[in-house]
Protein backbone atom coordinates (compact mmCIF):
# COMPACT_ATOMS: atom_id res chain seq x y z
CA UNK A 1 0.00 0.00 0.00
CA UNK A 2 3.29 2.43 0.72
CA UNK A 3 3.88 2.13 -2.90
CA UNK A 4 0.61 3.36 -4.34
CA UNK A 5 0.68 6.33 -1.81
CA UNK A 6 4.36 7.11 -3.33
CA UNK A 7 2.75 6.77 -7.01
CA UNK A 8 0.43 9.56 -6.24
CA UNK A 9 2.78 12.69 -6.71
CA UNK A 10 4.05 11.33 -10.09
CA UNK A 11 0.52 10.57 -11.50
CA UNK A 12 -0.49 13.71 -10.07
CA UNK A 13 1.70 15.59 -11.85
CA UNK A 14 1.66 13.48 -15.19
CA UNK A 15 -2.07 14.26 -15.36
CA UNK A 16 -0.98 17.59 -14.75
CA UNK A 17 1.43 17.74 -17.53
CA UNK A 18 -1.06 16.11 -19.83
CA UNK A 19 -3.81 18.75 -19.27
CA UNK A 20 -1.44 21.68 -19.71
CA UNK A 21 -0.02 20.00 -23.06
CA UNK A 22 -3.52 19.28 -24.42
CA UNK A 23 -4.77 23.28 -23.54
CA UNK A 24 -1.49 24.22 -25.98
CA UNK A 25 -2.46 22.05 -28.66
CA UNK A 26 -6.09 22.90 -28.74
CA UNK A 27 -5.38 26.78 -28.47
CA UNK A 28 -2.90 26.21 -31.28
CA UNK A 29 -5.52 24.03 -33.47
CA UNK A 30 -8.13 27.02 -32.55
CA UNK A 31 -5.72 29.83 -33.42
CA UNK A 32 -4.88 27.97 -37.13
CA UNK A 33 -8.31 27.88 -37.30
CA UNK A 34 -9.20 31.46 -36.61
CA UNK A 35 -6.33 33.03 -39.05
CA UNK A 36 -7.48 30.28 -41.71
CA UNK A 37 -11.24 32.14 -41.65
CA UNK A 38 -9.60 35.32 -42.23
CA UNK A 39 -7.35 34.38 -44.57
CA UNK A 40 -10.10 32.81 -46.55
CA UNK A 41 -12.49 35.91 -46.11
CA UNK A 42 -9.48 38.41 -47.10
CA UNK A 43 -9.27 36.03 -50.37
CA UNK A 44 -12.73 36.35 -51.03
CA UNK A 45 -12.96 40.63 -50.32
CA UNK A 46 -9.83 40.47 -52.63
CA UNK A 47 -11.41 38.38 -55.51
CA UNK A 48 -14.50 40.56 -55.05
CA UNK A 49 -12.76 44.18 -55.31
CA UNK A 50 -11.06 42.74 -58.55
CA UNK A 51 -13.93 41.46 -60.16
CA UNK A 52 -15.90 44.87 -59.21
CA UNK A 53 -13.07 46.95 -60.24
Amino acid sequence: MDYLVALIPSVGTGLLFYLVIRAFVNADRNEREALRKLDEEALRKESQETRGA
